[in-house]
């Protein structure tokens, strides 16, 4: 066994990794500086628990001993931690290294596009697990069904032969996978321009064994040349008919065999379309994958529900790109009179990137709906900060949209409490950040300890 430092280990990558090689009996360890920062704490206390020790980003944890120094895309070389990992001579390999090994040892279905990835891998994994194959997982996003008090629900090591990934295309190492299956859901506009997003993508398909597109996406069809190891998929093909879709429910047949999904929202109807098509295609009947879905959980900050208070539903979401925050507004718009969107962007860059695309997608918000956003997160490091969520608002506010911004995220519980009406729904979104979770938690304490005030008066 091996001894493997992780250099910003929080991170959602990377901390799947730590966690399936500590599952594995290699030894673990490493660093955040968000840990430092007395930021995501849980996440420290989970590593802890599961034996993997943690230590300040100081250099203080890097020691002759470590076979394998691991970075992220997100590790500077003047990290300390990096700086005396090359001063000591130690092996430094990139994160998508150690993934790469993983694909290359099992059967992997490496699911990849730019939006819906880890509610799809996580659906194929539930799929596989609950008929019986026991496959491992390792994910961007946890899975709530396997979220517990040691492992944070981002990995988990079965017994069988498979292995379900989710293939991130950020920076590009997405190339150097080569699954037994690659799925791409679809190619928007993200991390990366489209045609250069094209571009790797298309290296990824030559890499897959057999790669399943989505015929719906023109993007996706775009790349999707005659080569033989190429599947179509998307409601056309397995003939799916969409019967209803709430916020928390879906409901459609596919060759008279209902299929009743416990999430909302037609991307989600989506994504289980990829899922059936590629799980179907390891010999799975329909009806026993629409067993399996009928106790998928979900993955955390996908639509989830944090707590309802007199009509009041608030919900958190990870979704941080225009193609996913438009698929989250449509699906609340469509099951409540007003909607209060609070949206926080998860960097600079793409703040900058995405302003005239995010201003246009809040821009269809009704005239009764309101848009809040505080400062975008910043994790530290060296980034150009030329940009602010008041430009943003600012735009949008010109597109006759019920538009705020807040400089102190904390100042947007007050305006709420004042400001909310009964069946209002509130959706925070935005990525990165896990606080986000607790602030929508601490927006439901406060209004739940209004409305009991209300009661007791």
């Amino acid at each position: 066994m091996s001894k493997y430092f992780f250099c910003a280990i929080a991170g959602s990558g990377m901390s799947a990794l730590a966690q399936i090689l500590k599952m594995e009996g290699h030894e673990v360890c490493g660093s955040d500086r968000s840990f430092d920062n007395n930021q995501n704490l849980d996440i420290k206390e989970k590593f802890e628990k599961n034996g993997i020790k943690t230590y300040p980003q100081n250099g203080i944890g890097i020691t002759k001993d470590i076979d394998f120094f691991v970075i992220s895309t997100a590790v500077e070389e003047t990290n300390p931690e990096y700086e005396k990992a090359k001063k000591l001579g130690l092996k430094i390999i990139h994160r998508s290294e150690v993934l790469s090994e993983y694909v290359s040892r099992y059967q992997t279905i490496a699911v990849a596009g730019t939006s819906g990835k880890s509610t799809t891998t996580a659906m194929i994994w539930h799929i596989l697990n609950e008929s019986g194959l026991n496959p491992s997982v390792i994910n961007g996003a946890y899975i709530n069904s396997i979220m517990n008090e040691k492992f944070l629900g981002n990995a988990y090591g079965g017994k069988g032969k498979w292995l379900v990934i989710e293939a991130d295309e950020s920076d590009s190492t997405i190339t150097r996978y080569k699954p037994k299956i690659g799925l791409i859901l679809n190619i928007t506009k993200d991390h990366k321009p489209i045609e250069e997003l094209k571009k790797i993508f298309s290296i990824f398909i030559s890499n897959s064994q057999i790669a399943f597109i989505n015929e719906e996406d023109d993007n996706c069809k775009a790349i999707a040349t005659k080569k033989q190891n190429i599947r179509l998929f998307g409601k056309e093909t397995l003939n799916a008919q969409i019967i209803k879709t709430d916020i928390f429910h879906s409901q459609f047949k596919i060759a008279d065999i209902d299929f009743h999904l416990p999430i909302g929202g037609l991307h989600n109807i989506e994504n289980a379309i990829a899922a059936i098509s590629v799980t179907k295609h390891l010999g799975l009947s329909l009806k026993d994958i629409s067993k399996s879905l009928l106790s998928f959980k979900g993955t955390f900050r996908r639509m989830n529900l944090v707590g309802e208070v007199n009509g009041i539903k608030i919900i958190d979401d990870y979704a941080h790109n225009p193609a996913k925050i438009e698929a989250a507004v449509k699906t609340v718009i469509g099951a409540c009179k007003r909607a209060i969107f609070i949206y926080q962007p998860h960097g600079y860059a793409p703040a900058r990137m995405f302003k005239n695309d995010l201003v246009e997608v809040f821009s269809k918000l009704r005239k009764e709906d309101i848009l809040i956003m505080p400062e975008i997160y910043y994790a530290g490091g060296s980034v150009t900060r030329d940009i602010s969520s008041k430009d943003i608002i600012d735009e949008t506010i010109k597109k006759g949209v019920k538009a705020f911004y807040f400089p102190n995220r904390q100042d947007i519980k007050t305006f709420i409490s004042e400001n909310i009406k009964k069946d209002d729904i509130i959706m925070v979104m935005g990525a990165r950040d896990n606080s986000l979770n607790l602030f929508a938690k601490e927006i439901h304490r406060i209004l739940y300890e209004k409305n009991l005030k209300a009661i007791n008066k």
